[in-house]
């Protein structure tokens, strides 16, 4: 899969580790496990693949954020992003590093 973030902070946690706003700011061992949950959405080549790693939680969501997935980062965080398909290539646009239950 190919991977594009929605959002400047969500790259920056991605590649630096830390995001340059005050406002999203994670403790490390949530940025390690979203850096790590990337990598596994670059390695699949197809949605359906992610339902091999069930830790993940892969899900369509539903109601106000409909055409969303998600997948989870640990059991607090998810990470919302929009999949389509182009020929060959799923491209994976991350929307949201989200906390689920705030």
């Amino acid at each position: 899969m190919e991977i594009t973030f929605e959002k400047d902070y969500l790259r920056e946690l991605f590649y630096n580790g830390e995001a340059s706003d005050k406002q999203h700011r994670f403790q490390p061992q949530i940025v390690r496990k979203y850096v790590r949950v990337v990598n596994i959405l670059d390695s699949v080549d197809k949605i359906a693949d992610l339902y091999r790693y069930r830790s993940l939680h892969y899900e369509k969501l539903l109601g106000d954020k409909a055409g969303l997935e998600s997948v989870r980062v640990n059991d607090q965080y998810r990470i919302e992003f929009k999949s389509s398909e182009q020929g060959a290539i799923t491209i994976c646009n991350i929307i949201e590093l989200s906390n689920h239950y705030k």
